[in-house]
């Protein structure tokens, strides 16, 4: 799997927030919105399969 870039534009405040919750993590701005991303990503596919789950066993 390769890298590719992302270009975003965003609010100047939203940046500076970035940036400290970034910085609290002794990450870069760029780590920080990856993770965060990665992270809300398998949030998303870990309720998919709870659902799956919840649906095959009647749960729900």
């Amino acid at each position: 799997m390769g890298t590719h870039v992302l270009s975003m534009r965003i609010d100047g405040e939203l940046l500076d927030r970035l940036r400290i919750h970034a910085a609290k993590r002794g990450m870069s701005v760029q780590d920080y919105v990856v993770r965060t991303l990665i992270r809300d990503d398998f949030d998303e596919r870990f309720k998919a399969a709870v659902d799956e789950t919840e649906k095959f066993y009647g749960l729900t």
